[in-house]
């Protein structure tokens, strides 16, 4: 006989016990895949807290550094600075929780409501490579 099968033998060969190995074995294997989903687990969680995380601290620029100078009109396009009704840029940028928190009906920080208005639909209008597009697209994932 084969050494290996001598220390391991395989659930196909018959032995004495053989319905009783076959219980081992699957015993054996699910105890072996509830540790390997536990360290998935493990590991996944905390990459995901921390992706929710970064996500409530990025920071949209309004307007993006391309369109520094132009105000925000009403309808969040940028134009120019003497655009009757347009809004000065903020001053500073936004961070992803204060803009979730607008998107969902509170105003920026440090903004009258229509001015926060106008902010969030400039950044609505965001698109790919623009300045904070991709903080703004990770507020539309779910969670």
């Amino acid at each position: 006989m084969d050494r290996n099968a001598m220390t391991d033998p395989s659930p196909s060969e018959p032995t004495g016990n053989a319905g009783q190995q076959n219980g081992i074995v699957t015993r054996r294997r699910a105890l072996m895949m509830g540790a390997i989903t536990a360290s998935a687990v493990v590991s996944i969680k905390p990459a995901l807290a921390q992706t929710a995380g970064s996500v409530l601290n990025c920071e949209i620029p309004v307007p993006d550094n391309s369109s520094m100078g132009g105000h925000i009109a009403a309808d969040g396009t940028v134009v120019a600075s003497d655009t009757p009704g347009a809004f000065p840029p903020a001053g500073r940028n936004f961070t992803g929780e204060e803009v979730r928190q607008a998107m969902n009906g509170r105003t920026l920080p440090g903004t009258s409501y229509d001015q926060s208005q106008a902010y969030v639909n400039y950044i609505r209008r965001l698109q790919a490579g623009q300045s904070g597009f991709t903080c703004y697209a990770s507020l539309q994932m779910p969670r």
